[in-house]
C-alpha cells in the first residue's frame, strides 16, 4: 500500500493489485474502533441529525466511466487510462428515463474524464433538449491532450454547459506532483481557450468554476479568501479569468488513502476531520439533495459511497427501477468517511457548505 514513486507514472490501485482496490477492504480499514472519536452516525444522533434523510432530489450526478487520461495521487475515483469501465447507451436511455420522471434539475457529469464515454455528446444534446442544466466535471487536459477533444469546449458552449474544472493550484509545482508532469500547462492552456469563448467572462452567462483540493494531509483554507487569491495570480500570471472556486476536502478512500497510509499520516488525518465537526455543513450534505449514480446505473447517496460501494438504502437500487417516492423516503448511508464532508466549513462538489 505504497504511493509509485514520483519518477514513475503512477497506477491506478487496481492495476497495482492493491489491497485498496476493494472497496470492501477500505470500509473494513475506515470502520476499525482503533481510532479515538464518536462514530458519524452517533456524533448526528449527538446533534439531533439523525437519521439522515433527503431533502428534495434536485440533482443527478453520473459517472460516465472511470477511464482518465491522468492518475492523479488524490483520486478518490481511482481513475486512470488502465480502466475501461464506462457507462452504456442502454444504461444513459434509463437514466434519462430518471430524468423525466423525476424533474431533477441538474445532471452533473463526471468520472473519470467523462468526455472520454463515447455517448458523450449524445447524451448532452438530450439533456440540453430537456432544458436540464448540464454540468461537466473536466480535469482540463483531456481537451487539449487529443485532437478529437478539441471541438469539445465549442460543443459546451453551443449547449450553455457550465464547466467545472479541476485546478488544484495556481502554481506548476503544485500542480504537477498531485496530477502530473505537464498537467499545469496544459491546463492553462484550456482555460484560455474556454476563456476566448467567453466562459467565466462577467456578462456572458457561460459559468467556468475551478476546483481546489488540498495536496497534503489537511482541510481546505477558506474558501472565500483562496478564491481572492487564485483570481490575482491567474490573471496576473496567465491573464485568465473564472467564475468561482470550490474547496473540496480529500475524502480517505481510495488513492487518497493510500496517500495517507504511505504518509504515515492516516490516524491524525482522521483525528482532524472529527475534531473538526460542524452541524451547520452536517444539514447541508449534498447526499440530501443528489443521486449519485455509476456507470453500471447503480443508484448511490453521494459520489464518495459509489466507490465504497455502499448502495441506496432502498429496495430498488438500480435505475432501471427507479421510483422518485422511495428514493425520497430513503435513509442516507453513512460511515466514517463522511466526517470529511462535515468537517471545518464543510465539504461538497459545490465547494464548502457554512
Amino acid at each position: 500500500m505504497s504511493v509509485a514513486n514520483k519518477k514513475t507514472k503512477l497506477k491506478s490501485l487496481q492495476r497495482r493489485g492493491s489491497y485498496l482496490a476493494h472497496a470492501a477492504n477500505q470500509i473494513q480499514f475506515l470502520e476499525k474502533d482503533h481510532l479515538q472519536g464518536e462514530r458519524f452516525s452517533e456524533k448526528l444522533k449527538s446533534q439531533g441529525l439523525f437519521p439522515l434523510t433527503p431533502t428534495k432530489l434536485e440533482i443527478l450526478q453520473l459517472n460516465l466511466g472511470y477511464m482518465c487520461d491522468l492518475t492523479c495521487e488524490h483520486c478518490h475515483v481511482d481513475a486512470g487510462p488502465d480502466r475501461k469501465e464506462i457507462m452504456t447507451k442502454e444504461t444513459l436511455d434509463q437514466i434519462l428515463r430518471v430524468v423525466d420522471q423525476s424533474q431533477v434539475s441538474t445532471v452533473d457529469l463526471t468520472g473519470g474524464a467523462p468526455e472520454m464515454n463515447p455517448h458523450f455528446l449524445w447524451l448532452v444534446e438530450e439533456l440540453s433538449d430537456r432544458n436540464v442544466k448540464t454540468i461537466i466535471r473536466s480535469n482540463l487536459t483531456i481537451l487539449v491532450s487529443n485532437k478529437k477533444f478539441r471541438t469539445y469546449p465549442d460543443f459546451f458552449k453551443k449547449h450553455r454547459v457550465e464547466v467545472i474544472a479541476s485546478l488544484p493550484c495556481y502554481t506548476q509545482e503544485n500542480v504537477d506532483k498531485q496530477r502530473g508532469s505537464g498537467v499545469f500547462n496544459k491546463s492553462i492552456e484550456a482555460l484560455k481557450l474556454f476563456n476566448s469563448l467567453g466562459y467565466g467572462v462577467e456578462g456572458t452567462g457561460l459559468s467556468l468554476h475551478l476546483v481546489y483540493n488540498p495536496g497534503g494531509a489537511g482541510l481546505p483554507p477558506d474558501q472565500t479568501q483562496l478564491e481572492q487569491d487564485y483570481k490575482v495570480r491567474l490573471k496576473e500570471d496567465w491573464g485568465l479569468v473564472f467564475n468561482h472556486l470550490y474547496t473540496i476536502t480529500n475524502l480517505p478512500i481510495s488513492r487518497y488513502l493510500d496517500f495517507l497510509l504511505a504518509a504515515g499520516k492516516y490516524e491524525a488525518y482522521m483525528s482532524t476531520l472529527i475534531e473538526s465537526f460542524n452541524p451547520l455543513a452536517a444539514e447541508k450534505v449534498m447526499c440530501r439533495n443528489t443521486l449519485s449514480i455509476d456507470w453500471e446505473g447503480y443508484m448511490y447517496d453521494c459520489d464518495f459511497n459509489q466507490m465504497l460501494q455502499l448502495k441506496v438504502a432502498n429496495k430498488q437500487q438500480h435505475v432501471k427501477d427507479f421510483q422518485v417516492q422511495t428514493i425520497n423516503q430513503r435513509s442516507i448511508v453513512l460511515g466514517q468517511h463522511c466526517y470529511g464532508c462535515t468537517a471545518g466549513a464543510g465539504s461538497s462538489c459545490q465547494g464548502s457548505l457554512a
